[in-house]
């Protein structure tokens, strides 16, 4: 193969590794002392977030709030957690 064929294939294989990886968040809200779970957030203007729960599925946007990062496994675990029943 000749070293340009090789390169190509290195930045493909590096381009599908990168896009393969996702990031799973924990966030909380300080005021109403509410967890969200999500894979994806936005900044809007102001400084507050938006994000979709992953449990619910609503669309929530937040002026305060702690985001922390957490692995695959304990996303998955708060997302087959079932609520506690009254």
């Amino acid at each position: 193969m000749s070293r340009n064929t090789l390169s190509m294939c290195a930045v493909a294989l590096m381009i599908l590794f990168l896009g393969g990886c996702s990031h799973y968040y924990r966030v909380s809200d300080p005021a109403g002392n509410k967890e969200y779970y999500t894979t994806d957030i936005d900044t809007v203007k102001g400084g507050a977030i938006k994000i979709k729960d992953a449990k619910s599925g609503a669309v929530v946007t937040l002026q305060s709030s702690e985001v922390k990062e957490i692995t695959e496994d304990e996303f998955n675990a708060a997302l087959k957690r079932e609520k506690p029943k009254p």
